[in-house]
């Protein structure tokens, strides 16, 4: 016990042995000090890793990503891996930002909505609706999701995707890889606000933009069953501004085929007739609209039956085109023969040229959609001439990176500029101008005097009776006024 006293006595009155007057028990001990030129290397590669992520995160314009971040992708990983992460980072909501207001002179009218720029992104890059908001943010004015297919189901088997390098081409061969209408929907609806702010909310949930979802049916399905699709419309209708009705991939067997007259009348009948009958949303009061996508692949011929079609049915709008079964003898890469539909650069010309047959075979107020090889303004404008209302890109979206639809707005608005012109005084000068027209009956030799000889007569027939009726008047005072006593 004695010892035990002693020490409990050494413990609290005997003062700690200390190396450091000046610091305490909860100070650790200095570190080594560094010399200035490390301390300065320190203190650049922390400002310029600061500023660079300013420049990624605050501004899309940026040729950061458009030199740096996406060689350095290519280089590293392969497509599809490559496009998994850029879709990932744009759901985390870590993706750049486009800062800048879009020039008024970008504006135009599409089913009567305001909408604030003309480029879009096609469908294919966001295939299960992960990351609406993060490509919204990155100044996109449509953004379409899918193709999304009733059942998940995985597409076709890896490698599938291939970069075209030296031709700004891709060729894939996904075979419409989906998590399906279920989970997909469950995404769209994880994004909604508690509460509206009015009636006429756009599924886009942004002012100017809106929502696609792009409708593709199960590999597994009959190849001539409409099913698939109306099942689309009666999913998706009430989340979406638009229905896009996907008849074009070259990767699903017998897809194509439902571009034929009589399978396309029947399908567009069906789904025409499933969003009627949709139930107004309390998203948004007006149904979506229904849009039809081609392929660039259809003849002259086919396309003139397609628009017959299109008209017939009450479809809104057409997006021309998908990607392409052909390959241009031009072609450079080493990936050029791979199975699959080929986008980019080189189907521009199939595109433009399937646009303006169409544009002849439609008449004005059934708009146009271009998508295919699109990667700067001038491209954009080629399109906006040929009679195009709005265009969507893909693969330039996918070499460029993000910063590439403002890139794309800025050199339009700069032509627009020199021109002293608008987006929409272009498109609606190009519609005016190569629309179907409508035809008035043909007259007969002769008839056009046969019917004014008509009208004239009818017409001093009317003055007759006028006349008769008056001298009757007349005749009727006279003869009282005769009946009348003399006074």
């Amino acid at each position: 016990m004695a010892a035990l006293r002693r020490a409990a006595h050494l413990s609290v009155f005997r003062p700690l042995k200390t190396y450091n007057t000046s610091r305490n028990l909860f100070t650790k001990a200095a570190p080594a000090s560094r010399s200035p030129i490390t301390t300065g290397l320190y203190a650049t590669a922390l400002i310029l890793s600061t500023g660079l992520f300013a420049v990624y995160y605050f501004d899309a314009r940026s040729a950061l990503h458009r030199y740096v971040i996406m060689p350095v992708l290519r280089q590293t990983l392969d497509a599809e891996s490559s496009h998994k992460i850029a879709v990932k980072v744009l759901r985390s909501g870590l993706g750049p930002k486009d800062p800048v207001t879009d020039d008024e002179n970008l504006t135009f009218n599409l089913w009567g909505h305001q909408i604030s720029n003309p480029v879009g992104l096609a469908a294919g890059f966001d295939k299960d609706g992960e990351a609406i908001d993060g490509l919204f943010d990155l100044g996109f004015s449509w953004v379409e999701i899918g193709s999304i297919t009733p059942k998940p189901q995985p597409g076709n088997p890896k490698p599938r995707v291939f970069r075209l390098s030296e031709d700004n081409a891709i060729i894939n061969r996904y075979g419409f890889p989906s998590q399906g209408h279920a989970t997909v929907l469950s995404r769209i609806r994880a994004r909604l606000p508690t509460f509206f702010a009015g009636e006429q909310e756009p599924a886009s949930l942004r002012d100017g933009s809106l929502l696609a979802v792009n409708l593709g049916k199960n590999k597994e399905s009959p190849a001539d069953s409409v099913e698939d699709f109306v099942a689309g419309v009666r999913t998706f209708g009430p989340y979406s501004d638009v229905l896009v009705v996907n008849v074009s991939s070259p990767n699903t067997p017998g897809l194509r085929g439902l571009q034929n007259k009589a399978s396309l009348e029947t399908l567009l009948t069906s789904v025409t007739q499933a969003r009627d009958h949709l139930p107004p949303s309390s998203l948004n009061s007006r149904r979506p609209r229904l849009v039809l996508k081609i392929a660039p692949d259809l003849d002259q011929s086919q396309i003139e039956a397609i628009a017959g079609v299109i008209m017939g049915a009450g479809i809104d709008g057409v997006i021309v085109s998908n990607t392409t079964i052909q390959r241009p003898s031009h072609l450079k890469s080493a990936s050029r023969t791979e199975i699959g539909g080929l986008s980019g650069s080189p189907i521009k010309h199939y595109t433009l040229t399937a646009v303006k047959t169409l544009r002849a075979n439609l008449p004005a107020h059934i708009p146009i959609i271009g998508c295919g090889g699109i990667s700067s303004g001038e491209d954009a404008l080629e399109y906006a001439r040929a009679g195009a209302t709005m265009v969507q890109v893909y693969t330039s979206f996918g070499y460029d990176g993000v910063g590439t639809c403002r890139r794309i707005k800025d050199q339009i608005v700069e032509k627009l500029q020199k021109e002293g012109t608008t987006w929409a005084k272009i498109v609606e000068k190009a519609v005016e101008e190569f629309s179907l027209k409508d035809e008035l009956p043909k007259v007969k030799p002769g008839q056009d005097m046969v019917n004014q000889l008509i009208e004239e007569a009818e017409h001093l027939n009317k003055l007759l009776d006028k006349l008769g009726s008056k001298m009757d008047s007349v005749n009727d005072r006279t003869i009282a006024a005769a009946s009348q006593p003399m006074l």
